[in-house]
């Protein structure tokens, strides 16, 4: 469903008792399963605003606008704003926090069923591959599967500025042999490239969550690796990899479902070829590494198919 806003005067939900009255008003208890934390500081809203290098020119995409501050304030700067909210109850909000903006759209939809570009060619007119970027809050819960989803999906975005919990901007940011480096910190990593970041106290938020936040500003890599299909094995030898982390990566790779049906002396003989030593252990390989080894594996696989033609 998209909300198209009337002319009149709105209020600016940017200080704490300005949400509390809009969420007293229309009787919205915050939902913990959609990390519903809702940004009440005007200086945090201005660096977020700041971090995303707007143009007058510029499409944004805001996943989660909540009660329209940020809102408010991407839409002043930019030609168009498109707000995704998966939260009915919030409709209501966002028609009176954003009345008399033209320049946005309120979408009801969840962020990880929504074809971004489609979105934007739709809303925008402008087919063939408009870039645009992308802002979002995002709860800790759907943290990894919405990033997974906007990275691997291949949106034409060009910058991702992103409000995560401090917990997951350290996973996203580990290095390989930290205890937070995993299948997150890669798929990220392999496709951005951090331009800067800003810790947010969990004071600026009604209600307070018990956590700090932190906001990183993701530009995308223009070519990221491989195409899609060693791309695809990439991910496959990475998730296998560190989905055993007590496992050294010979036989986590040896032992894995999607193992391709391998010999454990073939999988060493890989790995060694890939200059990588069998008995380390997944998580200490750079996406360097992992680069290596897919390239490695694609190499073995496709020769093996030729010999069965």
């Amino acid at each position: 469903m998209t909300l198209r806003l009337r002319k009149e005067e709105a209020i600016n939900p940017v200080s704490p008792s300005q949400v509390r009255a809009i969420l007293k008003k229309y009787q919205i208890h915050c939902r913990k399963s959609l990390g519903q934390n809702f940004l009440s500081d005007e200086n945090i809203v201005q660096k977020i605003v700041a971090a995303a290098r707007l143009n007058p020119g510029d499409v944004v995409v805001e996943i989660g606008p909540g009660l329209g501050a940020l809102t408010r304030e991407l839409a002043k700067r930019v030609r168009l704003v498109l707000a995704v909210e998966k939260d009915e109850t919030l409709l209501p909000v966002l028609k009176e926090t954003l009345a008399g903006l033209e320049n946005v759209i309120v979408i009801h939809e969840d962020a990880r069923k929504v074809d971004f570009d489609a979105l934007v060619a739709l809303k925008t007119n402008i087919s063939g591959g408009l870039s645009y970027k992308l802002v979002a809050n995002l709860p800790y819960s759907i943290t990894t599967p919405l990033l997974t989803y906007l990275l691997r999906k291949r949106f034409n975005f060009n910058l991702l500025v992103v409000m995560v919990q401090k917990e997951a901007a350290d996973r996203i940011n580990a290095l390989p042999g930290s205890k937070d480096y995993g299948l997150l910190s890669i798929t990220v990593q392999f496709y951005t490239v951090l331009q800067g970041s800003f810790q947010v106290s969990r004071n600026v938020f009604v209600p307070q969550p018990k956590v700090d936040a932190s906001v990183l500003c993701l530009s995308r890599r223009e070519k990221p690796g491989y195409h899609r299909l060693k791309e695809d094995l990439f991910f496959i030898l990475a998730q296998e990899a560190l989905n055993q982390r007590r496992k050294t990566i010979l036989n986590a790779l040896a032992s894995a479902p999607n193992g391709f049906k391998l010999d454990k002396n073939i999988w060493v003989t890989l790995l060694q070829k890939a200059q990588i030593n069998p008995s380390r252990r997944g998580e200490t390989l750079s996406i360097e590494e992992f680069s290596a080894l897919t390239q490695t594996v694609w190499l073995y696989l496709k020769s093996r198919y030729l010999q069965t033609k």
